[in-house]
């Protein structure tokens, strides 16, 4: 089995020797629109009348929570694992995750043929546990945060030669979630501001190269306050870890700020946020009661976050990306229960 060094790492995460840190670039994304279009669909992109009327804009939500796994990542993960290089097939894919990022490997590896170890911490999310397990994963459990998960997937990696997919620094993960971005800008060309959660910063990676390098629209993320790494890295400009991440959204819930996703964050991000859980939580609801779609705390952020951001998206052409729909039953029907 081969084996695989650990390398100097401008984060706190570990990377190895085949991990490339250099930024995708449009023409990446446009290049991994050939291999996702091929496997996923297109998914719509929907005018909210209740958010619109609130907000006084033309406001629209990117429904990446129609997607197979239910969540944007499924994008990025069918990038990356159709380029696998062949000496990793036989000892596969390992992953750490809260749920989404693991459900995308999985489901990349079940299409491709290469097996799959998921770490999650202790806590996870059962529905998306269930949900990995049922697309091939083997599910690992261990530690109390994601980041306790993430350390023993890396050790993993380095010992038994999986090629370990991280959540974030991975230039094809980038390029094949910004798909999503070409589709906003074939719907809403004239799209003037998208608002996006982050957790590991992907997704607003995927966008800052598409509805805002083509498209010249301000970009905005948004994080939890009780779990803001990148929040702080982005504005301080730095790359250090936090002590917790505490947050009802795990879809967003790290402590570690990572090093591809700030670097194209602080070239192109318009601004970052932060909202609370309680607001997370009333649009969780007002998503489910006036929109009748069901959405993850970390889709919710964004929609905080508009709210938030009111009268400065009035008469704008917004769109909010809904990142996904894997809600914890027990979570749901507390927050939305009468």
């Amino acid at each position: 089995m081969s084996r695989y060094e650990r390398v100097p790492s401008p984060d706190a995460t570990t990377v190895f020797e085949y991990h490339d840190l250099t930024p995708p670039t449009p023409r990446d994304v446009y290049e991994a629109r050939s291999v996702v279009s091929q496997y996923l669909p297109k998914t719509p992109l929907v005018r909210s009348e209740a958010l619109s009327d609130r907000l006084d804009a033309d406001v629209y939500l990117k429904r990446e929570d129609t997607l197979p796994t239910g969540a944007f990542k499924v994008r990025g993960g069918m990038n990356l694992v159709s380029r696998l290089p062949a000496e990793f097939r036989d000892p596969g894919l390992i992953a750490a995750s809260t749920g989404n990022h693991g459900q995308s490997v999985a489901y990349a590896g079940r299409e491709f043929d290469v097996p799959v170890v998921i770490a999650v911490p202790t806590d996870a999310n059962p529905d998306k546990v269930a949900a990995m397990e049922a697309l091939g994963a083997r599910v690992e459990h261990h530690g109390e945060e994601y980041d306790d998960a993430r350390e023993w997937a890396e050790s993993r990696a380095a010992s038994e030669g999986y090629r370990y997919v991280h959540s974030a620094n991975e230039p094809h993960l980038i390029a094949g979630v910004g798909t999503a971005g070409l589709e906003v800008l074939e719907d809403r060309p004239d799209v003037d501001t998208l608002v996006c959660p982050v957790g590991g910063g992907s997704s607003a990676a995927g966008y800052c190269l598409t509805v805002g390098a083509i498209g010249d629209a301000n970009v905005v993320g948004v994080q939890a306050t009780g779990a803001d790494a990148m929040y702080r890295g982005f504005h301080e400009g730095h790359l250090d870890s936090q002590a917790s991440a505490e947050t009802t959204a795990e879809g967003i819930a790290s402590r570690v700020p990572f090093a591809l996703t700030m670097e194209v964050l602080r070239d192109r991000l318009h601004d970052m946020r932060r909202v609370t859980d309680e607001a997370i939580e009333d649009a969780l609801e007002l998503l489910f009661r006036e929109d009748h779609v069901l959405a993850e705390g970390a889709s919710a952020a964004a929609v905080a976050a508009a709210l938030d951001m009111g009268d400065d998206l009035a008469g704008r052409t917004v769109v909010l990306q809904l990142s996904g729909r894997n809600v914890d039953t027990r979570k749901f029907l507390r927050i939305v229960g009468e």
